[in-house]
């Protein structure tokens, strides 16, 4: 929070369950009532959206000329399920504009680390024949490379988004900069750690901390 310059208790996350649930934050809550939600939108000033995430993709969405932004959480269920249109849609419920918003795809878990299934492939290609194009060829028989990032650019780009920035930073590779809940898995950990990603709609409100 210091480093954004809001105040700690002006930092709200939401209890994460893998949804299309988006909520319109009108002001901070208590980590302890915070919603079951996959996603958090405001237009708010000082109050800073936190999402945190370990392989899932984090978005940072601001719609710059109504002062609106939204951080979502969209693993694949998640972003299959709606969560990034169900965001624009709460952005625009507060009086933004979808052709304005901009959004950034944070760190978040490649296709190189992201092998599954061909009955989990099988489920994008029934929701969409276009869907082939999130998937590569696997590693062992049976099995694809699944490009999450890239799913979920396309879903906000049919959603109506234009400016969109994917860092394409893969969490499960990159051991020295992030959690990654997969990378857990396949090195017999007991547990993983959360990274967090931050959006603030600017104030002077509050004296911005030097760190």
């Amino acid at each position: 929070a210091g480093m954004i310059g809001v105040r700690p208790q002006a930092l709200v996350t939401c209890h994460q369950v893998h949804s299309p649930n988006v909520v319109i934050a009108r002001s901070a809550w208590k980590p302890e009532a915070a919603p079951e939600a996959d996603g958090i939108v405001t237009n708010e000033p000082g109050l800073a959206l936190g999402i945190l995430h370990a392989d899932c993709a984090p978005i940072l969405l601001a719609e710059p000329e109504a002062g609106i932004i939204g951080a979502i959480h969209a693993g694949w269920k998640g972003a299959f399920g709606g969560v990034l249109e169900a965001g624009i849609a709460a952005i625009e419920a507060l009086g933004g504009r979808t052709a304005a918003v901009i959004a950034a795809i944070g760190p978040a878990i490649g296709s190189e680390s992201y092998e599954v299934d061909e009955a989990f492939r099988a489920r994008f290609l029934e929701q969409s024949a276009g869907n082939v194009r999130y998937f590569g060829p696997g590693r062992r028989e049976g099995h694809v490379q699944f490009d999450l990032p890239a799913y979920v650019e396309g879903r906000l780009r049919q959603a109506g988004v234009v400016l969109i920035e994917r860092l394409a930073l893969d969490t499960c590779a990159r051991a020295d900069l992030f959690f990654s809940y997969r990378r857990s898995v396949l090195q017999n950990e007991a547990d993983y750690g959360r990274n967090i990603s931050v959006i603030a709609v600017q104030t002077s409100r509050y004296p911005v901390v030097d760190d």
